[in-house]
C-alpha cells in the first residue's frame, strides 16, 4: 500500500507542478485514501519490490519513451507529408503477460503510442487499431508491437 501511495502522490505532485504546503497535504492524503481502496479490493496491486524489478521497470520507462518519440515521428511524417501514404487495419497479437496489472501496463503502453489503439482483449489475444498496418502476421505483428515492452514489463509485473 506504502509504495502505490507513494507512487500516486509522485503523480499528483507532478501534475500540480507545485509544492506548496495545501497541495502537498491534499495529494498526500487524496493518494493515502486511494492507496488504502485499491489495497483493499484486491491483491493485483500487491507487488513485491526488487532491484531487479526496479532495474526492469526503469528500463521499461526508457524503452518507452523511445518508442513514444519514434512513434510521434512517425506521426510527424503522416501529417506534414504531401500525399498521406498508410494503410489502417485491425491486427491480432499475442498477449505474453499474464498478471493482470502487466496486462494493463501493456495495452496502456501501446495506447499510448500514437498510430496504435486497443480495441479489444480476448483471452490471450490483443486486437489493435494500426494505424500503417505492416504486417497481418500474428507473430511478427506481436513482435513488433508488443516486443519493446514485453520482456521489461514480464519481469516487473510477470
Amino acid at each position: 500500500m506504502f509504495v502505490l501511495w507513494g507512487l500516486l502522490f509522485i503523480v499528483w505532485l507532478v501534475i500540480n507542478a507545485s509544492v506548496e504546503l495545501p497541495i502537498v497535504a491534499t495529494g498526500a492524503l487524496v493518494s493515502l485514501v486511494m492507496a488504502a481502496i485499491f489495497a483493499r479490493r484486491g491483491d493485483v496491486w500487491r507487488i513485491e519490490i526488487t532491484p531487479r524489478k526496479a532495474y526492469h521497470f526503469l528500463a521499461y520507462t526508457s524503452v518507452f519513451f523511445v518508442e513514444l518519440v519514434k512513434a510521434n515521428i512517425n506521426m510527424l511524417r503522416y501529417v506534414y507529408a504531401p500525399r498521406i501514404d498508410i494503410s489502417p487495419g485491425i491486427v491480432k497479437v499475442n498477449m505474453p503477460l499474464k498478471s493482470p496489472i502487466g496486462r494493463l501496463a501493456l495495452a496502456n503502453s501501446i495506447a499510448l503510442t500514437p498510430g496504435s489503439l486497443v480495441m479489444d482483449l480476448r483471452g490471450d489475444a490483443l486486437f489493435i487499431h494500426w494505424l500503417d498496418v505492416r504486417t497481418t502476421d500474428t507473430e511478427e505483428a506481436t513482435r513488433m508491437i508488443v516486443g519493446p515492452f514485453e520482456r521489461h514489463l514480464g519481469a516487473v509485473f510477470g
